[in-house]
């Protein structure tokens, strides 16, 4: 049962695990009934549940806010400030039976800000070249390789584009007790949302937690997911290309606010989409 007590934003719902019963009574002329004092007593006998919003480093909570809206406002002035830090950032929903301490918006800029320390350098030439087993040598491109990448980093053979412009507010990895297999990418609703590579569209529907869902498979085993739109622009079986509107940013399925879930997974195996895109 979703509630709203106070006007606050933060009360989630209520987890009643023995719903009352009713039945039919004459009640006396002039007898009022108290629809407020039946509806606290019911919801008395069970566990109230608050919605706040965590900002995390490195999967570490830091702080909480209220909304999600009040997180994006911190996100957006450490940006502009160019923290550090923005890179290992992210926001996340929490539910819980108590109430979090909020933090104000400049209290949290404040103490998640992170100056970045500027070194000052010799600039040096560097050899840059590889011998090989020829003899002959080849120049270091600067591209990301997967000996920098590190772990977690699985070719694909296909260059990805970013589907979507807005702010990652959800990384892959560990949360909530599970792994999460994709990127949310926050953004309004209606926000175009472009195929992150050419390939042929294999699902295009609702489908679970997902919500509206477009699944595109590239070949050679790589498929990308598009999760909880809005609008779906593209049918099963239909051939996209790179860049092609193929459905708008909503928050169906198990969503909290509009974002748009990316995965890409390889062999059905899924990797961090930020490795590449």
């Amino acid at each position: 049962m979703i509630i709203q007590k106070d006007g606050s934003d933060d009360a989630a719902f209520i987890q009643i695990d023995i719903m009352p019963e009713y039945k039919l009574c004459f009640l006396k002329r002039g007898v009022e009934t108290n629809d407020e004092e039946i509806y606290e007593k019911v919801i008395s006998t069970g566990r109230s549940y608050y919605r706040c919003y965590a900002l995390t480093i490195n999967n570490e909570e830091k702080l909480y806010v209220e909304n999600f809206g009040a997180a994006e406002e911190i996100v957006n002035a450490l940006k502009d400030k160019n923290s550090n830090n923005l890179d290992k950032l992210a926001i996340q929903e929490k539910w819980d039976t108590e109430k979090k301490t909020y933090t104000d918006k400049d209290t949290a800029v404040s103490s998640l800000f992170e100056e970045k320390i500027v070194v000052a350098a010799i600039n040096e030439p560097k050899d840059t070249s590889t011998s090989t087993s020829s003899g002959t040598s080849s120049s270091s491109s600067g591209k990301v390789t997967r000996a920098k990448i590190g772990k977690g980093y699985k070719s694909a053979g296909i260059n990805f584009i970013r589907p979507v412009s807005g702010t990652v507010t959800s990384r892959y990895g560990p949360r909530w007790g599970t792994t999460h297999k994709g990127t949310d990418i926050a953004a309004a609703t209606g926000t175009p949302i472009k195929a992150a590579a050419a390939g042929t569209v294999t699902f295009s529907g609702e489908y679970s937690t997902y919500g509206k869902l477009v699944i595109i498979s590239h070949g050679n085993g790589v498929q990308t997911y598009y999760g909880h739109c809005s609008v779906l622009n593209v049918k099963e079986g239909q051939k996209v290309s790179s860049g092609q509107l193929i459905a708008k940013v909503g928050s169906t399925g198990n969503a909290s606010g509009p974002h748009l879930h990316f995965e890409i997974r390889i062999n059905g195996v899924s990797y961090n989409a930020e490795l590449y895109i």
